[in-house]
């Protein structure tokens, strides 16, 4: 799973899922039970159905796109091709349609790498004089434009609040503000992160739980389409998730799908800054930064300029063009073939990197996400042993997610509205716990839509419940694959056994947190993120077959699965009702 994921200094930074995670004591000794715990249930020899998905068949997959010779799974690696070549023999073995291109299953991604060149000239002018700003201490910016080199010279200030334009929530703090040539200053977050009762903004956004308005992705999107030149956000640990070496672990690099006009959907400059230099920024222009940040809760808000007050930035950026696969098979529907339901994981991991404390330095990326794709070839197989269905379903494993969930966003651009439109659902599976069985499936995004109701269906036939996201104010619903296509309307439902610890059959929910909190802090996006055959996938089996089941009886029915009232995506969706019969 990404979050343009900030581990190493080869990729676009921002918010990784994990930062709450950190090993305490206490963790440390659920996860000494935990461990134990695989082995235990082996011996004890405790009978779980899984039907039809295949807990050794799940392994044998992870353990082959996990092993050395696939190098870390790299984007445009030395490994890529040997890992699309395998994913692609997989598909055909069962007898799938290749969805790919000119007949093929795979399809070209083609990306461009960004990353600035040299230093990096920064600052801010005030009434009081001139503010230097250190990239990666008081401020870290990047571009994702493919230019040689960025230049704003004494660009005005704007205070946006948090920059959130919601119509259907009555919310907008633009009104209709000029950001041409301008600085866009944004808080984190959305309003209803800190909003108290009887406040406007209190219940407004979905309390904790985060909205798409929160995201840092949503924010820069906006300035673009107002034109602003750049965007900086006031980075707030509690609002981000995470703290500021994640912010700055970037190193100024990022990656992109390639655009036909880059420079309309990307901004000049977009980064973030320190919470106590847009303090001392705001008390320079006259302001007061925590009384307007209270202000920007009321939804009479209105942007504030930062009088006197200008920014200023100079660097070079070198830029080369990548190309990457993704690879996709079809499953023809016999009665609505036009119509689809989608299983999908992303391939790729983070390669190569510095040696780690026993030396390794292969990111394998086991459970991140070889076991997802493992789960959508296992989602395939079981399609293809029973009835075909009467909607096509199309099985897609992307390249790029860890770099900003590239692959999966070239594919719905080059898909469009009107297959999309058509899409009744995508699932999508990225990262699944190794612990065992459980009582529950943890459901990240709960609330956003109907796929949810056939999810606890199926959960109830397995005899388990579904539970929501512990905390959804990480916004890990915006962190994964499923996104593309969700903020293009189409329903989605994520397994993620990152979004809390499972209930597990052996240790209740104290070992399933163990197990979030040991491979968070040891393993995520690290070498230590391998297979072992110690691993019990039969909770992972079991949450697949959850998929499998609650995608086949939409796949063989004419339910067009909806998102929920209050959901930022009802809209979207609603805009494409002439493609559905």
């Amino acid at each position: 799973m990404c979050e343009v994921c900030p581990r190493s200094p080869s990729f676009l930074g921002s918010a990784p899922k994990i930062s709450e995670f950190a090993m305490s004591r206490r963790a440390t000794l659920l996860l000494t039970a935990a461990l134990a715990l695989p082995a235990l249930a082996h011996a004890q020899g405790a009978k779980v159905d899984s039907s039809p998905i295949d807990p050794a068949k799940l392994s044998e997959i992870t353990r082959v796109l996990a092993s050395d010779e696939f190098l870390g799974r790299a984007p445009g690696g030395p490994a890529e091709q040997k890992t699309t070549d395998y994913i692609a023999a997989q598909f055909k073995a069962l007898g799938l349609e290749p969805a790919g291109d000119a007949g093929s299953y795979t399809q070209k991604v083609p990306l461009v790498h960004t990353r600035i060149d040299g230093p990096v000239a920064m600052s801010f002018a005030t009434a009081g004089g001139p503010v230097a700003l250190a990239q990666g201490e008081q401020a870290q910016v990047m571009t994702l434009l493919p230019v040689d080199k960025v230049a704003i010279k004494d660009a005005p200030l704007v205070f946006v609040g948090y920059g959130v334009s919601a119509p259907e929530r009555g919310w907008d703090d633009f009104k209709g503000v000029d950001l041409k040539g301008k600085v866009a200053v944004f808080l984190i977050s959305d309003p209803d992160l800190e909003a108290e009762a009887g406040e406007p903004a209190f219940g407004k956004f979905g309390g904790k739980a985060a909205t798409y308005y929160a995201r840092w992705t949503y924010k820069y999107e906006e300035a673009v389409r107002r034109g602003a030149v750049g965007a900086l956000i006031v980075h707030e640990t509690l609002g981000a998730g995470y703290g500021w070496s994640t912010v700055k672990a970037s190193n100024g690099e990022g990656y992109d799908i390639v655009r036909p006009d880059p420079a309309k959907e990307k901004l000049q400059l977009q980064g973030g800054i320190q919470r106590d230099v847009a303090v001392d920024l705001f008390k320079r222009s006259g302001l007061d930064f925590e009384a307007l940040k209270r202000s920007a809760r009321e939804p009479s808000f209105k942007p504030v300029a930062l009088t006197g007050a200008a920014f200023s930035a100079a660097y070079k950026v070198a830029h080369e063009p990548m190309v990457s696969h993704n690879v996709v098979a079809r499953l023809p529907g016999t009665s609505h073939a036009d119509e689809s339901i989608m299983y999908a994981a992303h391939w790729d991991a983070y390669g190569v990197g510095a040696p780690d404390a026993q030396g390794k330095t292969i990111r394998p990326g086991a459970a991140d996400d070889a076991i997802g794709v493992a789960g959508v070839i296992e989602v395939a197989r079981a399609f293809k042993q029973g009835p075909a269905p009467q909607r096509s379903i199309v099985f897609a494993a992307w390249t790029g997610e860890e770099r900003g969930l590239l692959g999966s966003e070239y594919y719905a651009v080059k898909a469009g509205d009107a297959a999309l439109g058509k899409m009744a659902a995508n699932y999508t599976l990225d990262v699944l716990q190794t612990a065992g069985p459980a009582k529950d499936i943890v459901l990240v995004g709960a609330g956003q839509n109907e796929l949810e109701q056939g999810l606890a269906k199926a959960a109830a036939a397995q005899g388990r419940t579904v539970t929501p996201d512990a905390k959804p104010e990480r916004a890990l619903f915006y962190r994964a694959d499923h996104f593309s296509l969700a903020k293009r309307g189409v329903p989605v439902l994520l397994v993620m056994g990152l979004g809390g610890g499972a209930d597990l059959l052996n240790g209740g929910r104290a070992a399933g947190d163990a197990w979030v909190a040991d491979y968070t802090a040891r393993c995520y996006h690290q070498p230590c993120d391998a297979w072992s055959a110690d691993w019990d996938l039969r909770g992972a089996a079991q949450d697949v077959a959850l998929v499998y089941e609650a995608g086949k009886a939409i796949a063989n029915s004419r339910v067009w699965p909806d998102w929920n009232a209050g959901s930022e995506f009802k809209p979207v969706r609603a805009a494409s009702a002439g493609q559905r019969k």
